[in-house]
């Protein structure tokens, strides 16, 4: 068996979250792919795209479409493993410093250019040209996990990258959703005004149409060439089985159960879990869940009036009736999480389980103490997830009794994202992608300000911990790092985590070979419709 990683990677990471298990092996054995088919496989979004730019002026429903076009060296299994991709093998330097990418043969882009080290060079000087704006930029130039220090293509199938120090985490960053998996594209997806134009890359569907606030469509790339195997979260063997692939933009909720039923669309990947029950009974409906790693909450920007005041967050928590709460919202189908760490991670554990006990009269000493007298607390929330709107009203109900008053104003989501990029509210119930380590978890709220606005966790001690982590590969001394976190964050509350998501989705009965999975993103490579 080829392994991804030699043994000086594993002797540097073995026991980080990211690579456990397993140290990122290729393939075991050659399967057949799914023969193509023909017709048009329609999928649901929730809102329209923000761009194909991958890790960049991004969201989930953006990620979700331009990960069926364009690939990274590495991927995120369906275990939430790192595993190859573009990349045949990794081999890493005895001081853990210097990466060295074996690129596979004979892979091609959507325009029919081989893909060469040089292509991977151009994406990853782009990624790291502060002018790109790219999302994940802070992981790759010191002000996070890592800094590159040096890349270089010395031949047309190796590609280096050199780190100023080991981090258990970088090929777990590179593979990040969020950062648009750090995709490999043709140059040719740059115009000549040097900004994005169109995603060119190697993945199983390329680019055709996008209809604005209408629809998005992809159609099959004849030229792609698979991994062996059996398909494996964003890795592993994939066909693009279906000939056209349509993602169709419906808002409301209601609208969007409509067109699953009366077959307009084959696919809803954000079905509702009040709606499950409605469809036991139909034999025209198929539906899955599976848990996330995703998180819900109430963010603060604690330099704002009102929640500035620790005791005034310490209030807001102890005021909520979580098990009532999570409970009503999920539909039963998950139990509250009180931890950055999300239930799902190995580190979850008696620390970060400990229960929050509602405490009304705990919650009105601290207001009083505080000198809160009733003026209003503006939450931002969304209706495009319904379930964030359902738990925004409970946080308000809840507050009330404990003479908290919180008033919600509620925002498109686009409108929502923006206030959190640039960090100007007082607080919001928001959603955090899942982040597959710990220490992700964490950098996704903590960092500084100044540098970096939509954080809401501003201590350095914090973020020297949160830095530890993502060096040390050390399990034990790992989930001491993340016991110290989690009582320091619970001190300073910058966020009142609540819940992780459920990946819950329906298909129409003729749809063969879709799955839910942790990553909570739809993948309609090797699915069927007949």
């Amino acid at each position: 068996m080829d392994n991804l990683l030699n043994a000086s990677i594993r002797k540097h990471l073995l026991g980080a979250s990211l690579l456990a298990a397993s140290a990122l092996a290729l393939a075991p054995a050659a399967q057949a792919q799914p023969a193509p088919g023909g017709g048009t496989l329609r999928s649901m979004i929730n809102a329209d795209l923000r761009s194909t730019d991958p890790g960049v002026n991004r969201d989930l429903n953006s990620d979700a479409i331009t990960m069926h076009m364009l690939e990274g060296l590495v991927a995120y299994r369906e275990n939430l493993t790192v595993g190859p991709m573009l990349a045949q093998k990794v081999d890493l330097s005895a001081d853990g410093t210097t990466y060295t990418f074996t690129l596979r043969d004979g892979l091609t882009f959507h325009n029919g250019k081989p893909l060469t080290s040089d292509d991977v060079l151009f994406a990853w000087k782009r990624y790291l040209d502060p002018a790109t704006q790219w999302r994940c930029l802070s992981e790759f130039d010191g002000k996070g996990s890592a800094k590159v220090v040096d890349m270089q293509a010395p031949d047309p199938k190796t590609f280096v990258i050199r780190i100023e120090k080991p981090s258990a985490l970088f090929l777990g960053q590179m593979a990040r959703i969020d950062c648009g998996g750090s995709a490999i594209y043709h140059r040719d997806s740059i115009g000549a005004d040097g900004k994005w134009a169109t995603p060119i890359g190697t993945g199983p569907y390329m680019w055709s149409e996008w209809r604005r606030g209408q629809s998005v469509d992809l159609v099959r790339f004849p030229g792609y060439k698979s991994l062996d195997g059996k398909p494996d979260g964003l890795t592993g063997g994939k066909a693009a089985i279906a000939e056209k692939v349509r993602f169709i933009i419906i808002p409301e909720s209601a609208s969007a159960k409509a067109a699953l039923y009366s077959g307009a669309i084959d696919v809803r990947p954000d079905f509702a879990a009040r709606d499950l029950d409605e469809v036991k009974g139909r034999a025209d409906i198929r539906t899955g869940t599976h848990p996330t790693m995703e998180t819900n909450g109430i963010l603060f920007q604690v330099n704002e009036p009102i929640v500035k005041d620790v005791r005034i967050r310490r209030a807001i928590s102890m005021a909520i009736n979580r098990e009532e709460l999570v409970d009503t919202v999920t539909f039963g189908l998950t139990r509250p999480a009180n931890s950055m760490v999300p239930l799902a991670s190995p580190y979850s554990g008696p620390v970060q389980k400990a229960e929050w006990k509602r405490d009304i009269p705990g919650a009105k000493k601290l207001l009083a103490e505080a000198g809160y007298r009733g003026e209003p607390i503006k939450m931002i929330v969304t209706k495009r997830f319904m379930s964030l709107f359902d738990g925004a009203v409970f946080v308000q109900s809840m507050a009330k009794e404990a003479g908290i008053n919180i008033e919600l104003e509620v925002l498109e989501w686009a409108a929502q994202l923006d206030l959190y990029g640039k960090g100007t509210y007082q607080s919001m119930f928001f959603s955090f992608s899942a982040r597959l380590d710990a220490a992700l978890s964490y950098e996704m709220i903590a960092g500084p300000k100044a540098t970096q606005t939509r954080k809401v966790w501003n201590d350095p001690a914090a973020e020297a911990l949160i830095s530890q982590a993502m060096v040390i590969s050390d399990v034990a001394k790992r989930q001491a790092l993340f016991d110290q976190l989690h009582a320091k964050f619970m001190e300073e509350l910058p966020m009142i985590p609540l819940w992780n998501s459920v990946d819950i989705a329906a298909w129409r009965s003729n749809v063969t070979g879709y799955t839910t999975w942790a990553a909570s993103m739809p993948r309609l490579w090797n699915v069927t419709i007949k």
